[in-house]
């Protein structure tokens, strides 16, 4: 589970930011190229929530009324009675604790089974509790983290621009502790993206290129800003550009060939679909990648 959603998260982020500013792409499908900004954002919006938002969490988080505790919000993942039995048990020591330290380590346990099953704002919200007592780099990055993941899976513009706001400040607190976090700049930089300021989003991207030409995550969400905003040809030099820093990403590859077969140029998207596929076993991606080399033919 853990790969999996390693695997997508890129993905899904870019669906929240549609859904916000436009200009974005995509939760589990992938984005098609004969797609307009309409349907894109209708993708978006389908795109599994897995958090409910609840400011101080508690087991109700966890449940829900079809077996295994799976929910219409997160149809995709369950949690296993064991696993709510023992958040229950977290919770109800939690509440009662009255020393201080012993209150922490089990914020920061209830933090780590709440991320085990995937809701991450109420990770969020546990591990910014431990960073409030214990201020630090990582403490408050823990719990940014934790945030830009829930950030991640919003599906709706209210939910996105919630999360996106504890994303923005958890950031800001790391990169107050260290400025040259480049990680953290570029979350916060795509959390700026779904507020109201999305020039500045795009300004510490570039920041983050400044510091360091061949980061990744920081050309691929360039990439993906060109996509959005209809600068086809944009989209395949940075997509170029990530493929040759790296030609084992996956996603870069993809995108590489969306944004080739938007320009005309057909052989090499079929170049660059090929490729993606072959550095991907994840079910869902090579459906997505078999789909767009069909649309080739």
């Amino acid at each position: 589970m853990a790969s999996r959603t390693s695997s997508h998260q890129l993905l899904v982020l870019a669906a929240a930011l549609a859904l916000v500013a436009g200009l974005f792409l995509l939760p589990k499908g992938i984005v098609k190229p004969k797609e307009g900004k309409k349907e894109l954002s209708q993708e978006a919006a389908r795109t599994a929530n897995r958090d409910n938002g609840a400011a101080a969490p508690s087991t109700s988080s966890v449940d829900g009324a079809a077996p295994n505790g799976a929910t219409p919000e997160q149809p995709h993942m369950t949690v296993a009675p064991e696993q709510r039995r023992e958040i229950g048990t977290l919770l109800a020591k939690y509440m009662a604790e009255r020393d201080p330290n012993a209150k922490l380590r089990l914020a920061t346990d209830l933090a780590v089974k709440y991320k085990a099953v995937e809701k991450f704002d109420s990770a969020g919200y546990y591990y910014e509790q431990v960073a409030q007592a214990r201020p630090g780099e990582q403490a408050w990055q823990r719990a940014a983290d934790a945030y830009y993941e829930a950030f991640s899976f919003a599906t709706t513009e209210e939910r996105a621009k919630q999360l996106g706001v504890k994303t923005r400040e958890m950031y800001e607190r790391v990169l107050k502790n260290n400025p040259e976090n480049l990680d953290a700049k570029t979350n916060l930089g795509m959390a700026y993206m779904a507020g109201d300021n999305p020039v500045q989003g795009v300004t510490l991207l570039r920041e983050v290129l400044a510091a360091d030409p061949k980061n990744e995550k920081a050309i691929y969400n360039l990439g993906i800003l060109s996509l959005r905003s209809n600068q086809n040809d944009k989209a395949v030099e940075r997509f170029r550009e990530l493929t040759v820093v790296n030609p084992d990403n996956a996603n870069g590859q993809f995108y590489l060939g969306v944004s080739l077969a938007l320009t005309g140029a057909k052989e090499d998207a079929r170049k660059a679909f090929t490729k993606a596929k072959s550095l991907s076993t994840d079910a869902g991606f090579t459906a997505s990648v078999d789909e767009q080399l069909q649309k080739l033919n």
